[in-house]
């Protein structure tokens, strides 16, 4: 899969981390229902691993089903197997090397310029900027824009609504939102709170794209 087109074309991936697989699992197909386009489950939470592979069995071959906080080769070979075809990491490490070893795309993650230039030899898709919060917020990506033009950034770490809109506006390629979106869904919530506030975010992504667009 082209992963910097889908990031570029959706941006935005939803993360979900939970307690519940089932839940989980509905969680990662009530996001698609909604037409969330990029799915990231994270390999912290309750038994990942099966939560991906079932998901992959009712979402078809072709739709693009991640696994996050791939740290390790071993993570990264689990996720394979699994049935993700991306895979995202937190920091540069192992995961990285092999998930591309395995041609499954990257969203490396990266904080400072010294980890930016450390992940261009990698072949990674985009840098998933976190925790993005912490280190200054919409400001922050701002700044790295200056020296850092062409890169593909995904901010990723206390993105709600109002922060997905400012990062959006100042340059981020897509999004990465975690509990802001999932809520408690994937531990057992309320899957209509889920619709809602996905419906919410949607809107926002479709307002600052069509801007964008018509600019």
């Amino acid at each position: 899969m082209d992963l910097r087109a889908a990031l570029a074309a959706h941006r935005l991936v939803a993360i979900i981390r939970g307690t519940d697989p089932e839940a989980a699992v509905r969680t990662v197909l009530t996001l698609a229902e909604e037409g969330v386009e990029l799915i990231e489950v994270s390999l912290t939470g309750t038994d990942a691993l099966s939560v991906i592979e079932r998901a992959r069995k009712e979402l078809g071959p072709d739709r693009p089903l991640g696994a996050g906080t791939v740290l390790t080769a071993d993570d990264a070979r689990a996720a394979h197997r699994a049935g993700a075809n991306f895979a995202v990491t937190p920091a540069l490490g192992d995961g990285i090397r092999e998930a591309r070893r395995l041609e499954l795309p990257v969203i490396a993650g990266v904080l400072t310029p010294t980890e930016i230039l450390a992940a261009r030899p990698l072949d990674v898709a985009a840098l998933k900027i976190f925790p993005a919060a912490e280190a200054g917020g919409p400001a922050y990506l701002k700044a790295l824009r200056g020296p850092f033009p062409r890169e593909v950034f995904v901010p990723v770490g206390g993105v709600d609504e109002v922060a997905a809109r400012e990062y959006l506006n100042a340059g981020a390629t897509a999004v990465g939102v975690g509990s802001p979106l999932v809520g408690d869904a994937a531990d057992g919530g309320s899957l209509t709170a889920l619709r809602a506030r996905t419906r919410a975010l949607l809107t926002v992504v479709e307002e600052v794209s069509s801007v964008r667009e018509v600019s």
